[in-house]
Order: structure tokens, then sequence, then C-alpha cells
């Protein structure tokens, strides 16, 4: 039973990881119309609620898209609560 167990998590991570890479890899097939914004010299990246709600409907949940769009955890929450879509 504990391999089963140990095999499920395995599972569960690379599901987990393929979900990111298939982002990432997408991501780099799509032009962003405002590619300044990828810069690593701003501090605060303006407009990353699209790439934020693309994230999400790629099935990534909020810490890994704070992760890869290096926004607080707490702005990706906010930027998909139904209020904040227009």
């Amino acid at each position: 039973m504990s391999e089963q167990n140990t095999n499920k998590e395995v599972v569960e991570k690379l599901d987990e990881i393929s979900k990111k890479l298939s982002v990432l890899l997408a991501l780099t097939l799509r032009q962003f119309p405002e590619d300044q914004e990828l810069s690593p010299d701003k501090k605060r990246r303006q407009g990353a609620g699209d790439r934020v709600r693309y994230f999400s409907e790629m099935g990534l949940d909020s810490k890994a898209i704070a992760e890869i769009t290096g926004i607080p955890v707490t702005s990706v929450r906010t930027l998909l609560t139904p209020k904040r879509r227009k």
C-alpha cells in the first residue's frame, strides 16, 4: 500500500510539472504585444492580468502562477476574482 501511495504522489507531481511546462512552451510560441513587460528592469509588472488569466485557463493554480509571473499570490488571486475580469 505504501508503494501505491508513493506512486500516486509521483504521478501527481509529474502532472503538475507537465502543466507548468505546457504553459511555458505555449508562451514561447505566443507573442505578447508588450515585450518590454518581460524585462527584469521593472520592479512592478503592469498589465499582468492577461497572463494570469491565461495561466489559469491552462490549469495552473494561483501559487504556480505567482511563481512564474513573479507577482505575489494575493495579487494573482485578486486578478482571478470575477469582479476584476472585464
